[in-house]
């Protein structure tokens, strides 16, 4: 089995888990914290460094893609990328989304309708950058 097969399984396994912030276990994750356990699964990430948005995006940036199963979509600004989300397939993304840093309870994900979702990947009608960690795995 690929190693973007086991991803997406993986991806796919969580999904409805709820939005924490700063959750990077199945209790609950947050966008960065949940493409880090996708890549974990499939070996693509050592076992420490940066693991917010941004600092996924400096890691593979000398990576871009076109989407694609296993690609990385990132939000944000030129500067600084602040969500990551995971593409399912070239269309869709995976990610944990509708919270933020206030959202650090079950009953504050439930509140704010705060999980991980799929969402087709132009949904946001914002500039989105895009990279591949399995081009080099």
């Amino acid at each position: 089995m690929s190693k973007k097969s086991i991803a997406n399984m993986t991806a796919y396994s969580l999904h409805g888990r709820p939005y924490l912030w700063g959750g990077d276990d199945p209790s609950g994750f947050d966008c960065s914290g949940f493409v880090i356990e996708i890549l974990k699964s499939v070996g693509i990430l050592p076992r420490t460094g940066d693991w917010t948005a941004d600092g996924l995006y400096k890691m593979f940036k000398h990576l871009p893609s076109e989407p694609q199963q296993g690609c990385l979509v990132f939000w944000g600004t030129e500067r600084r990328k602040t969500h990551v989300e995971y593409c399912y397939t070239k269309d869709i993304t995976i990610g944990a989304s509708g919270g933020g840093s206030k959202t650090i309870t079950m009953q504050d994900a439930i509140k704010q309708n705060a999980y991980i979702k799929f969402r087709p990947i132009n949904s946001r009608n914002k500039k989105i950058w895009v990279v591949d960690p399995f081009l080099n795995h």
